[in-house]
């Protein structure tokens, strides 16, 4: 007791209870064998001491101060819930896949850890001791057989190359669905295994190929990485505004509707179309037909370069729009050329396109009024622009405040061409049975019709269009030979007797 009455004790630990000092020795008994069996009788009769795992497990309730049993059991308990988070993440991770990745490299294994699982269950994910894991094949040695005399096997053995095979079946490409086999003793010969892999092969590269066709190719109301990367850069240098969506799909191209901006100082209409010429040629086949023999894009057509033949394509429609403009054809506007990209005046109001002739409801008299408006613009395009259509009908004609456009002359041609006069007969005949359908009384027959707009006299017989498709052919084939015989680009058709020739428009 001190001075002011207080008692002095002993600080108690926050562990437990302090045990009492051990007495000091000296060297000679550290050193003594009766002190050593002394230590190792104390640690038997303690042996949570070394193993902190055994008295958790049994549940005994232990009053321990030892450090180093308080840091096995906190270390084994985060091992715990460490696996435990493992086994959630993988649980997560690999979902319903039939392919699984596991994390028990991960995980921290106890000799006495308790699972909370049944000893009978198996952890399916756990696959370093698979009792159903496939044996691996035989492995024929380097001499090339096995066993002597008459149990010799080589390594051609139908047995062993078959189950060989079987097992190679694993390398093949995940999508290809190969079964269960590889866990049975299955045997394939080699003529089997080989088809097999060819068919696997066969398939990866047709796969790769649409892959790569679809990735580069336009398709409908879509565009490749390409073109929307040029249309991209309009937007970014002010060209056009925004790009508003797709308002009509074709066999060559898709339409979209957009805003016009400035391009060079000057401005771009308020409401224009960009016109992509699709990329594949699978719905137009026959393009070639339009624009090899067309004098001013024969020495640049090129079978062998697809991108190269719808930039041609583009470029031709452009030349075309421009002739038709400086005669007075009422037809859209070229802003701008961009490769295969066509940018175009729109054709309607507030994003509503005009409807094509073939969707209107006209009176007589309106109807009455287009007819002879397409048969002055066909004249025109015959006469003065020194071009035939080559796709006129109901569908490339639009009705806007009272006029009719005409659409889509990338696939127009100059009546030199070989079939020129064979693509304006049938644009005559889509003409004259659409307005004859619609009840034109003035609408004339298809024979007339193309007289009257080539200027030309050949006998019509009504009963007999093979005679009249003869003569047409004929005129053809007396073109033909007045180019090659005196090398010129044009022939113009007015007559049959070679009557002077018409006044070219000059190609813009």
């Amino acid at each position: 007791m001190d001075q002011l009455g207080r008692t002095s004790e002993t600080p108690k630990s926050p562990w437990g209870g302090c045990p009492p000092a051990m007495p000091s020795c000296s060297l000679s008994d550290v050193m003594s064998e009766e002190l050593a069996r002394q230590l190792e009788e104390e640690n038997k009769a303690f042996p949570s001491l070394t193993n902190p795992e055994v008295s958790l497990l049994s549940g005994e309730e232990t009053d321990t101060n030892s450090d180093l049993m308080l840091a096995r059991l906190l270390q084994m308990q985060y091992d715990r819930e460490c696996d435990t988070q493992l086994r959630r993440e993988e649980r997560k991770y690999n979902g319903e896949s039939k392919v699984s990745i596991s994390f028990e490299n991960y995980r921290t294994a106890h000799p006495y850890d308790g699972s909370e699982s049944s000893e009978d269950e198996v952890d399916w994910q756990d696959t370093r001791d698979d009792p159903y894991k496939p044996d691996k094949p035989q492995v024929t040695p380097r001499k090339g057989f096995t066993g002597k005399g008459k149990n010799i096997t080589t390594k051609h053995d139908e047995v062993l190359c078959g189950r060989k095979n079987t097992a190679r079946m694993d390398n093949f490409a995940p999508e290809v669905l190969v079964g269960d086999g590889l866990g049975m003793d299955l045997k394939l010969s080699n003529q089997v295994f080989n088809s097999l892999k060819q068919h696997c092969h066969s398939e990866q590269r047709r796969s790769a190929r649409l892959h790569d066709k679809k990735e580069h190719s336009t398709a409908e109301q879509a565009v490749d990485p390409r073109t929307r990367l040029l249309m991209y850069k309009m937007v970014s240098a002010g060209t056009l505004e925004r790009i508003n969506g797709c308002i009509s799909t074709g066999k060559e191209s898709v339409v979209f509707h957009a805003n016009g901006g400035m391009l060079e100082e000057q401005p771009v209409p308020e409401e224009v179309v960009l016109k992509v010429f699709k990329t594949t040629l699978n719905e137009f086949k026959n393009r070639d037909r339009y624009i090899k023999d067309d004098y001013r894009f024969k020495d640049r057509f090129s079978k062998l370069n697809p991108r190269k033949i719808i930039r041609l394509w583009a470029e031709k429609e452009m030349h075309n729009l421009a002739r038709m403009k400086k005669a007075g054809i009422p037809c859209p506007e070229v802003a701008l050329l961009r490769k295969h990209i066509l940018v175009l005046s729109f054709i309607g109001k507030d994003h509503v396109p005009a409807p094509k002739l073939k969707d209107t409801m006209l009176g007589a008299a309106d109807m009455k009024t287009a007819y002879y408006q397409v048969l002055q613009m066909m004249q025109q395009l015959y006469q003065e622009c020194n071009l035939v259509h080559a796709d006129l009908s109901e569908y490339n004609m639009l009705w806007h405040q009272g006029q009719v456009w005409l659409i889509d002359v990338s696939q127009s041609v100059e009546p030199s061409h070989p079939h020129g006069l064979q693509f304006l007969f049938r644009d005559c005949t889509n003409v004259s049975t659409f307005f004859q359908k619609r009840g034109v009384a003035e609408a004339m027959s298809v024979y007339e019709l193309f007289n009257c707009v080539t200027g030309l006299d050949l006998t019509i017989n009504e009963e007999d269009e093979a005679e009249f498709l003869a003569q047409i052919e004929a005129l053809e084939k007396r073109n033909e030979d007045h180019v090659q015989k005196r090398g010129k680009k044009t022939f113009p058709l007015s007559s049959w007797d070679g009557s002077p020739p018409l006044k070219h428009a000059a190609d813009d």
